[in-house]
């Protein structure tokens, strides 16, 4: 890392390719046994290992890169221009899906489900009701994760300031000389052992901000560690130089967890043996592959390119978008005596074809589509 903007090209692609991975894994989850807005008739126990697969550090890394994008912020803003920033940027995009994108969601999963009779322009009014789901129709669905962004982001505003005064800066050497060794990145897994441990079998991942502790400390703490760690050369250095050897224990630990726990999706649930092997090997896990996708992205992705400027303003609002299009075009395709796998295809291109549009043709043309989208200014 010469300078910050070579950070922020690979950055840059990690979160594209972050994002990229929560498009794919929800179109996914149709063809699972897991319960979800619609349902393919039948379904693959193939899928439903590789969503588990998924689910275990697609958001984790997510969450640790928008820490590392918190610290690249401030050095450009003041710290209230920043949180100015961050409130157009998730504020205003979560009311406003809340309100007129994710009923979509609710419409089709209650039309499959004869919750309703057909006709949208019948259903929408109930979302003014202000009854959340899954009673009424008001939800905030897949945007939780902009919810939960927001809501740590006022948490650790105070982190987040003092770092702009110059004792925080005394900090970095102590830093530098803990991540020196190749295995000490892994030190940042401590403590969600213990979260597994503690908060885990008591506290399931809900998604609704105020009974999901497990969730709620492991999800902060990976955006907290991003930021923190956004500026510590020599974990960064680390992530390049053994990339190799991560990908290595990432496979290793894979294998274990898939043939102990994901094979037949017998994940723990209560305390015991079980719970703590799934703690060790799981933090680890989500530890290796997010060191791996960092290091091979250092390696091959640390270029810029006109691709990547486009993508990094549209990613945010198609991730938006992506899982409506899923669920309003994956309720017919479900339907169509056609091979699983062909639904699978469809749905992907179809998803991806529809965000794309909606950014190009709608979203990037006017200023106030880009502001209820938080697309950046120009």
């Amino acid at each position: 890392m010469n300078s910050t903007e070579q950070r922020l090209h690979y950055i840059d692609w990690i979160r594209v390719l972050a994002f990229g991975s929560l498009i794919l894994f929800h179109c996914l989850v149709p063809f699972t046994s897991f319960n979800w807005e619609i349902k393919n008739p039948t379904s693959s126990e193939w899928i439903d290992r590789i969503v588990i697969w998924l689910h275990q550090w697609r958001l984790p890394l997510l969450f640790f890169i928008s820490g590392v994008g918190v610290r690249f912020s401030l050095k450009k803003r003041s710290v209230g221009r920043f949180t100015w920033e961050r409130t157009h940027r998730l504020l205003i995009p979560l009311a406003f899906a809340m309100f007129f994108i994710t009923p979509v969601q609710v419409y089709f999963e209650w039309l499959q489900d004869g919750r309703i009779q057909p006709g949208y322009w019948q259903f929408w009014p109930s979302v003014w009701e202000f009854l959340p789901y899954p009673d009424g129709s008001l939800t905030w669905s897949h945007m939780w994760f902009v919810a939960y962004l927001f809501v740590f982001t006022l948490l650790l505003l105070p982190v987040f300031a003092s770092s702009k005064i110059k004792w925080f800066d005394r900090l970095y050497p102590i830093a530098e000389r803990i991540m020196r060794p190749a295995w000490s990145p892994f030190l940042c897994a401590m403590p969600f052992v213990a979260y597994y441990l503690f908060l885990y079998p008591d506290w399931p991942e809900q998604g609704n901000l105020i009974e999901d502790w497990w969730n709620f400390c492991a999800s902060i703490s990976f955006y907290l560690l991003g930021f923190l760690l956004g500026r510590v050369k020599n974990f960064w250095a680390n992530c390049l130089n053994y990339r190799r050897w991560y990908l290595g224990l990432t496979l290793l630990v894979s294998l274990w967890l898939i043939i102990s726990y994901f094979w037949r999706i017998d994940l723990p649930e209560e305390k015991g043996y079980r719970l703590t092997v799934f703690a060790v090997l799981n933090s680890l896990f989500i530890w290796s592959i997010m060191l791996t996708v960092i290091g091979y992205c250092m390696r091959y992705l640390n270029v810029y390119s006109s691709r990547l400027h486009y993508l990094n303003r549209a990613v945010y609002p198609m991730y938006i978008l992506h899982q409506p299009v899923i669920v309003a075009t994956g309720y017919f395709i479900v339907s169509w005596d056609i091979s699983l796998w062909l639904k699978l295809a469809l749905l992907v291109i179809s998803c991806l074809t529809g965000v794309l549009l909606a950014y190009e043709l709608v979203i990037r043309r006017t200023r106030l589509t880009r502001f209820l989208f938080g697309v950046k200014a120009r």
